[in-house]
Order: structure tokens, then sequence, then C-alpha cells
């Protein structure tokens, strides 16, 4: 079913006005119409509001776990604690030796 022509080729319910130059409305209309436009634009908004802090939310996300990730792996990387093990052991065993060399 094909919606109802105008003259110009466009449907009517597709036809866009300007409510400051439309006769045939009341003020109620025009009010009623610019509420409507600006319910619309605030929408608008939102939607593109919200898809900028889900891009925000998954960027900080994502250099959160970069750090924690890094942290991980320069951690298990450090020799620092095996370094000061074998220092702790060597002196230990010099020290025993010490110990049983003076016994004796």
């Amino acid at each position: 079913m094909a919606a109802p022509r105008e003259p110009g080729g466009e449907a009517a319910f597709a036809r866009r006005i300007d409510p400051a130059r439309e006769p045939g409305l009341s003020p109620e209309q025009r009010l009623l119409m610019a509420q409507v436009e600006r319910a619309q634009r605030h929408r608008a908004l939102q939607r593109r509001l919200r898809g900028r802090n889900a891009l925000l939310a998954l960027g900080i996300g994502a250099v959160a776990l970069g750090i924690y990730g890094y942290t991980f792996y320069s951690v298990s990387q450090e020799g620092f604690l095996d370094e000061l093990e074998q220092e702790v052991e060597a002196a230990r065993a010099r020290a025993q030796e010490r110990a049983g060399s003076a016994a004796s």
C-alpha cells in the first residue's frame, strides 16, 4: 500500500514544515512541536554521550589491565629476591663453616 503523495513527490507524513511560517498552526501546536524537537535533540545527545562514555570506559579499562599485566610481568622477571636468597644461603654456609672450624 503506497503512502499518500503530494504534488512535490514527498509523502504527506514526511514533509518538514517550519512552525513559525505554517499558517494553520495554533500557538499551542507550535509550542508542542518545539517541545518534541527539544526532546528529540536531547535523546540524540544522550545516545551520542552514551557511546562516548562506553568508548572512554573501554579505554580506561584497557589501560588499567595493561598496567596490571605489565606489573605482573615485570615482577615475574625480577631476579632481585632470587639474588638476595642466594646471598643469604651463601652467608649461612660461610657461618656454618666458620662455626664448624671454630668448634674443632
